[in-house]
């Protein structure tokens, strides 16, 4: 075990017994994530479902499934990348995240995209999107671009449950999207410097 490894274990472990917010009490389990410790790929999404709090893994779902499904198709394998949420707790209903649940959780994140240190984030629906560029944009907006962010690329598209309610379109959009991640991992150049991340202060 590296000591990131051991840095990564040690923050689920204190997720664990996380008592932040009100979704402790309503929860089965935190889902903390899930992945090599040194992805060049992290994919954040909005909070975990049903399934994944029965489980305690991120997209383990029909989401989970049609999102391997597109990673196969940039030749990724889940395996290869880090998968995590803005929350790590089941909202009740899977209802859309509360903000004072999301200012309580995002510090775990913040921590885990400093110790997992990607290449590439790609951020799944609005939720995850708005947090990471601190901007009240929707997806459908944001989607289809490339953001320089702390010295990364930041690849903003659809929650994968968006593309199995909505059909063809969003789908392909999704694909989009992703293929622009593959080109990315491909490139030897990296966006405009920032700040490295052990300085990042994402969310403040």
């Amino acid at each position: 075990m590296t000591g990131l490894d051991m840095e990564l274990q040690q923050l689920a472990a204190e997720a664990g017994g996380c008592t932040r917010c009100g979704l402790a009490e309503s929860r089965t389990t935190v889902v903390f994530g899930t992945g090599p410790d040194a992805a060049d790929v992290m994919f954040v999404g909005e909070a975990p479902g049903f399934h994944e709090d029965q489980q305690g893994v991120p997209f383990v779902g029909a989401a989970g499934r049609l999102l391997d499904r597109l990673l196969a198709e940039i030749g990724l394998a889940r395996s290869e990348v880090y998968i995590a949420n803005v929350l790590k707790c089941r909202p009740p209903g899977n209802r859309d995240p509360l903000p004072e649940e999301i200012e309580a959780c995002k510090g775990y994140l913040a921590d885990q995209l400093r110790l997992v240190d990607p290449r590439v984030v790609v951020t799944l629906g609005n939720f995850a999107t708005r947090l990471l560029l601190k901007r009240d944009i929707g997806i459908t907006r944001a989607r289809g671009q490339v953001y320089p962010w702390w010295g990364r690329h930041l690849v903003p598209t659809f929650h994968p449950a968006a593309a199995l309610r909505s059909g063809d379109r969003v789908l392909d959009q999704m694909r989009e999207d992703l293929a622009l991640v593959g080109r990315l991992l491909h490139e030897a150049a990296v966006p405009a410097a920032g700040p490295g991340a052990e300085q990042m202060e994402l969310f403040s």
